[in-house]
């Protein structure tokens, strides 16, 4: 745990997702919060089909939102905390590979699991 889900409109830049994966990774993981680097998992997923408002047949506007799902019983600041340090690096990442036609949004959300939840490595 925890689990890195990125979603990208494509007409974002993302010219090397790998990295972009491994910097985020690598942002949790010196965070301290997290038992092994191998406990976190990321995936980027695109979103070829979307919109951003009403009219946006030109498709000028694109996000790349960041859902970071997490065991509970963190506090507030340290999700908080988490979120803006995957925001930082997300940014660092990718803003200077935009091409600036579009507008990118730039979004992180941090999920409570519920204790339902269950892994087994094998």
């Amino acid at each position: 745990m925890p689990h890195v889900i990125v979603q990208a409109t494509p007409n974002v830049t993302i010219k090397n997702p790998e990295s972009l994966l491994k910097k985020l990774n690598s942002t949790l993981w010196e965070t301290g919060h997290f038992g092994s680097p191998q406990a976190i998992k990321a995936r980027l997923l695109n979103v070829e089909n979307f919109l951003v408002g009403i009219e946006d047949d030109q498709q000028e506007e694109g996000f790349v939102y960041i859902q970071l799902r997490l065991m509970p019983g963190r506090s507030q600041e340290i999700r908080e905390d988490l979120a803006e340090k995957l925001h930082t690096c997300l940014k660092q990442e990718l803003v200077e590979q935009q091409s600036g036609r579009v507008s990118v949004q730039y979004c992180v959300e941090v999920i409570e699991l519920t204790a339902a939840y269950k892994k087994e490595k094998i």
